[in-house]
């Protein structure tokens, strides 16, 4: 079987590298020549173009960072057409569901798609972590769940677009958690509690979350995690606004992550790293969350 994948960025270049350590044979595209090169240095070919890193593949990947640039990619530069009937389309992108359901009508006779959102960091990617969140139907998902197992857990969510509402929702979750814990830290430190003392406390009590135990490491660091920024961050709170929409009901808790986001993004830029949201609070405060230890970054570990 031939792999092809499109997108060599923070996510999808150790995803890429998993299905090369596991002897797939994958042709790549990215517009960073860099990354392609390190995907070649671990056995990939690279392809000319994104329309040739589709050509007579099984299976396309496409790991990008905004749904813009997955239609750029699949409609403007050709890839969708240049699959072959019988063809596998997985879309890793934390995407738009409307978009991946339009696509997917674009597709030639004999094209399944599937999206195929992951969570689950950078070191996830690396070392085979992640959790991938698949929206297709289940016949494709089966033939294509060979490949995702060298990736993580993949769990069929059900129809096309439902992958990226799961994802969406998590993310959600995450975002608020995010928000908090920031405020929870500065809280304790400002109420004279020591910051490891109460970071202990949190992991060893109902507050504790994937958010305390992944992420508070990179607040105490300093560096608030560089691999996924404030930009990126907000670009996913904008697809799950529009999700909330259909509630039909006040989602205050989104809404002050929206903000708290958006007011770390004025203040520190857009390319920020994710976590600035909790260095706000310590700039306002005038006070420090770093803590000493041996904070390897999570990409690294």
């Amino acid at each position: 079987m031939e792999v092809g994948f499109i997108g060599l960025g923070n996510m999808g270049l150790p995803m890429c590298k998993r299905l090369l350590a596991a002897d797939n044979q994958v042709k790549v595209f990215d517009i960073a020549t860099q990354n392609v090169n390190s995907a070649i240095d671990h056995g990939a070919i690279a392809a000319n173009s994104a329309a040739d890193c589709a050509t007579h593949v099984d299976f396309l990947f496409t790991s990008l960072p905004k749904p813009e640039h997955v239609k750029e990619v699949m409609v403007e530069n050709s890839a969708l057409q240049m699959l072959k009937s019988g063809a596998i389309w997985i879309d890793l992108t934390t995407n738009r569901k409307e978009l991946v359901i339009e696509l997917a009508s674009k597709a030639p006779k004999g094209v399944k798609v599937l999206d195929s959102p992951v969570t689950g960091a950078v070191d996830g990617a690396r070392n085979g972590r992640l959790t991938l969140f698949v929206g297709g139907d289940k016949s494709s998902f089966d033939q294509v769940s060979p490949l995702l197992a060298n990736l993580g857990k993949a769990i069929h969510c059900g129809p096309l677009g439902s992958g990226n509402v799961v994802k969406l929702v998590t993310n959600q979750l995450w975002f608020i958690a995010a928000a908090a814990i920031g405020e929870g830290f500065a809280t304790g430190i400002a109420n004279g509690v020591e910051l490891g003392t109460l970071w202990s406390a949190i992991k060893d009590s109902v507050g504790d979350s994937f958010v305390a135990r992944h992420d508070a490491p990179s607040i105490f660091a300093g560096h608030y995690d560089p691999s996924f920024s404030l930009e990126l961050c907000l670009k996913d709170l904008g697809l799950i606004s529009e999700l909330g929409k259909q509630v039909g009901a006040e989602l205050p808790m989104t809404a002050a992550a929206v903000s708290a986001f958006k007011t770390a993004r004025d203040r520190y830029g857009a390319s920020a790293a994710e976590l600035h949201v909790a260095k706000r609070i310590e700039d306002d405060a005038n006070l420090s969350m770093r803590l000493e230890g041996d904070w390897t970054p999570p990409w690294e570990a």
